[in-house]
């Protein structure tokens, strides 16, 4: 596998096709100018992949073998004792005491195996997928309004809209590349970019207009939107006689809930002093919002997580559909509702019905028509009509004992759910649970009683369905580590070991994906959207030379104008043809604030990690950016609850508690916080979000609301602080805070404590270590200590303690770990806690492509005359790369400039 290679990232759902080349060390990843998603950009987290997988086996991150019982086997043992005890489970309490719970990681072959295995043959509805915390809301606002979980548009549409509007996406930062191409548009066209979110992210670098609506209410916008198109003439009534239904009492209910701007403001908190800008009232900015949707033909409203993600998510979803059907603006180029999706193969799961109420190639598990024409495709004596349990519910039934046995693939449900602690609880309480992962350490994998290694990205090959329904080939560059196999391939072995093998009698991915093909096509008179037909025969030569393209792709009934868009002319896969505006009305989060708990926890991405770090988590550049969880406070809040910038503060809901740094900014308003996602147990003490959660989920789509957390925080009262290097991981299970990020030559751990502590025994002790020596100094009426631990000449641990977070070049120190000799001067620095380049004490990573800090950035604008974004771009190739750092460049230059012309 040493030629070039053409493959898709395995990260968020823009689809960035990338080319691996092979090195003299290893390998290079650079954007596929011919991949039709991204054209040859990529991002920060793309442009790391390298760094990822070399970090696998520089720091044994894999699971390289099957283990049974804390027992490493083969795979001939680990397969039978899977199979084995499945078979058991269900002999004793019925095929429903089995589940699934899979992921927008695997590839469409490997999601349609387990959707055939446990459905067509096991005999249990219980599947359910990752994707139900991601995109499950639109999924449901789709099939209602549209007939059929389509996406109408494509990614060029951002390039030839006049009108952008963002709600609920941080596109800057969740979706990189898709954000490079509307800042270009931007740039040439003069595109108006409109952001609607409660906080002020870097998306608005680009925008005309910022709402900062009140969290959840999004249905009473989009409603007051409605209404007053209608209200005003700007509704297209003969498109909607032509190709709609429901028209009529979607607009009265949106008339009823949002009868005019001034009731739609104080329903979306735009009516307050705190809402206002430099860009005027927000009930201008509101009417302004409304005038610009009536007044371009040309608008695409981008939605992702901040609308998905909710408790009324469905709703939200399709209060702005309503709006697109209204004015007539589907599936036309430049003009569009468009979904963007959280995962790599969000979308490909859905086609193969891994969401618990679908069925195979999106047909409906209460249809018994569908049903039957499944089972016999399949020649299922098992598949039955009906859903099964959704995401949430699942482990509610794991816990009470209905479900007693799991299998989980290539995700970490024990850190991404709500409630997380009662999922650590059930996962304890289930007989049995079978995790096929990568890595061999996660929050879930604590709890598997089978581990089964699984091939990961540059090792599998398969496809994956973007966000503008593009279906690209995922390729493999280099061989499987260890034992590791693809995930169809393990659980075709188990089907067969149960006595299903000849339906599992697969040599290859191309005859999965040729099978999954059929079945799109089979008894399909085009009233489904989803039809792949041309592959149904495609042998294997064609299935790896596959190059990237749009569903549908038909035989018999492919569109006329093609399938870049659907929807266009107006008929709609729905029975009659005609597309369903649905009547929505505003309703309050579940959970609401109260003295107990009075600020409202919003949470989402950070820009250079994914999901639960597993994989981002390895790589130092990535961990750069934000080292540590932060709580996003503003500075009012923060006064008010006596918690310091860059101090710590306890977090607690109903659920349970978090602990995190405190950074208070005026990005976020009164009475609202915000919180990252990614952190779990692995590496950190209380960094999780997942414990603070509510179990409260839409009661169509069943997905979690995690916008709207009402929480409660107090300052942490931390008697020391430190920071902790070790060449290997270290366990600080005693401390209360701890946070591990991988630095560029070692492990950094921000550590603090309550009481006193044997500092030095915090030091990672090097096993067969024969010339080790600590060095130390302290002053313990200040209450600072510094440690060394020497191997030789060459450094394996460091530690400094102060009463205040120590202010330390990190990377300085870092780097000392990967030489061989630290020089007498580097001791003496490090005892002296002084570093040998004082810009480097407050540096942090801004550019990840580029590896760029702030102190160079600052440098470049005192001592090279850079006043402008392109000036740092030009000096120091920071911005040019994902683009994705361009809005913290930008700031840096407002705060820096003022005081340089004084």
């Amino acid at each position: 596998m040493r030629d070039e290679v053409k493959t898709t990232c395995p990260y968020c759902g823009v689809g960035c096709g990338l080319i691996i080349s092979p090195t003299r060390d290893g390998y290079a990843v650079g954007g596929d100018p011919d991949h039709p998603a991204n054209l040859g950009r990529i991002c920060s987290k793309g442009a790391a992949l390298i760094d990822t997988i070399s970090a696998e086996s520089k720091h044994d991150l894999r699971l390289l073998e099957p283990e049974v019982d804390g027992e490493k086997v083969n795979w001939s043992t680990a397969i039978s004792q899977t199979a084995d005890r499945l078979r058991d489970t269900i002999a004793q309490h019925g095929p429903k005491s089995v589940a699934f719970y899979v992921s927008g990681q695997l590839l469409t072959e490997d999601y349609y195996v387990a959707n055939k295995l446990i459905k067509g043959f096991i005999g249990s509805p219980h599947i359910d997928t990752n994707s139900r915390l991601c995109m499950a809301s639109t999924v449901v606002g789709h099939k209602r309004a549209f007939g059929a979980d389509v996406v109408p548009g494509c990614y060029e549409d951002l390039e030839i809209a006049d009108l952008v509007i963002l709600t609920g996406s941080n596109l800057a930062w969740c979706h990189p590349v898709l954000n490079q191409r509307l800042r270009a548009a931007k740039e040439k066209h003069g595109t108006k970019i409109i952001v609607i979110d409660p906080r002020r992210t870097a998306s608005c670098d680009i925008a005309d207009l910022h709402l900062p609506i009140k969290p959840g209410s999004d249905v009473a916008l989009f409603n007051g939107l409605l209404a007053w198109l209608d209200q005003t003439g700007n509704t297209d009534l003969k498109y909607v006689a032509r190709h709609i239904s429901g028209y009529e009492h979607a607009v009265a209910e949106a008339r009823a809930d949002c009868p005019d701007i001034e009731t739609t403001a104080q329903k979306c908190g735009l009516d307050t002093h705190e809402s206002a800008d430099e860009l005027g009232s927000s009930l201008g900015k509101l009417e302004t919002f409304f005038t610009w949707f009536a007044a371009f033909d040309r608008t695409v409203t981008v939605f992702s997580q901040g609308v998905n993600q909710s408790s009324s998510g469905s709703d939200k979803v399709n209060s702005i559909l309503n709006c697109h059907l209204a004015t007539g603006r589907v599936g036309k180029p430049g003009s569009g509702p468009f979904s963007v999706t959280g995962q790599p193969n969000a979308m490909g799961g859905r086609e193969v019905g891994g969401l618990a109420n679908q069925l195979a190639a999106h047909m409906n598990p209460n249809d018994a028509t569908d049903v039957d024409r499944v089972k016999r495709f399949w020649k299922s004596d098992v598949l039955k009509p009906g859903e099964g349990h959704k995401a949430v519910d699942m482990f509610r039934a794991i816990e009470s004992g209905e479900i007693k046995a799991v299998w989980i693939m290539a995700t970490n449900p024990a850190v991404s759910l709500p409630d997380a602690d009662r999922v650590h609880l059930a996962l304890s309480r289930c007989p049995l649970v079978i995790v096929s992962d990568v890595v061999n350490d996660t929050d879930t994998l604590r709890h598997a009683h089978i581990k089964l290694p699984a091939s990961g990205w540059s090792e599998k090959s398969g496809t994956v369905t973007n966000s503008e329904r593009r279906i690209s080939r995922q390729r493999p560059f280099r061989a499987p580590q260890g034992n590791a196999k693809p995930d169809w391939w393990i659980m075709s072995q188990i089907a067969k070991s149960m006595g299903y093998g000849k339906a599992f009698n697969y040599n290859d991915p191309s005859d999965i994906f040729a099978e999954h093909a059929a079945l799109s096509e089979f008894e399909n008179d085009g009233m489904r959207a989803f039809d792949i037909g041309i592959w149904r025969k495609a042998k294997k030569s064609a299935y790896n030379a596959m190059e990237p393209f749009q569903w549908p792709a038909s035989r018999k009934h492919q569109p006329a104008t093609g399938s870049e868009r659907l929807y266009g002319n107006g008929i709609f896969t729905t029975s009659s043809g005609r597309a369903k505006m649905i009547g929505v009305e505003h309703i309050v989060p579940q959970s609401q604030t109260s003295n107990d708990f009075p600020l409202i926890a919003n949470s989402g991405r950070y820009r250079d990690q994914w999901h639960t770090m597993t994989r981002t988590g390895t790589a130092a550049r990535l961990s750069a950016h934000r080292p540590e969880p932060l709580l996003e406070i503003c500075a009012r809040d923060a006064a008010l609850y006596r918690v310091k910038d860059g101090g710590l503060a306890r977090i607690k809901s109903k659920h349970g508690t978090s602990l995190m740094r405190v950074a208070v900014t005026d990005a976020q308003l009164p009475g609202q916080v915000f919180v990252p996602m990614h952190w779990n147990d692995v590496f950190s003490a209380a960094g999780g979000i997942g414990r603070l959660m509510p179990p409260n989920v839409d009661p169509h789509s069943g997905q979690p609301e995690t916008k709207y957390v009402p929480v409660s925080i107090e300052p942490f009262a931390a008697k020391w602080q430190g920071l902790l290097f070790s060449s290997t991981p270290v366990d600080l299970g005693t401390l209360p805070y701890w946070v591990g990020a991988t630095g560029p030559g070692s492990m950094i751990y921000e550590i603090a404590g309550e009481h006193p502590c044997i500092f030095k025994s915090l030091l990672p002790v090097v096993a067969h270590a024969d010339d080790e020596q600590v060095i130390e100094y302290s002053d313990s009426k200040k209450g600072i200590h510094r440690y060394a631990r020497l191997n030789g000449n060459r450094i394996t641990g460091a530690l400094f303690i102060g009463p205040d977070r120590p202010a330390l070049g990190r990377d300085w120190v870092s780097n000392l770990f990967a030489t061989n000799t630290v020089a007498h001067t580097e001791r003496n620095a490090l005892l002296a806690g002084r570093m040998p380049d004082a810009g480097a004490l407050n540096d942090r990573l801004i550019c990840s492509c580029f590896s760029v800090g702030l102190a160079a950035i600052s440098k470049a604008i005192v001592e090279q005359n850079a006043v402008s974004a392109t000036d740092i771009g030009r000096l120091l190739q920071a911005g040019t790369g994902c683009g994705s750092c361009l809005p913290e460049i930008k700031e840096i230059l407002d705060d820096a400039l003022p005081r340089a012309a004084e």
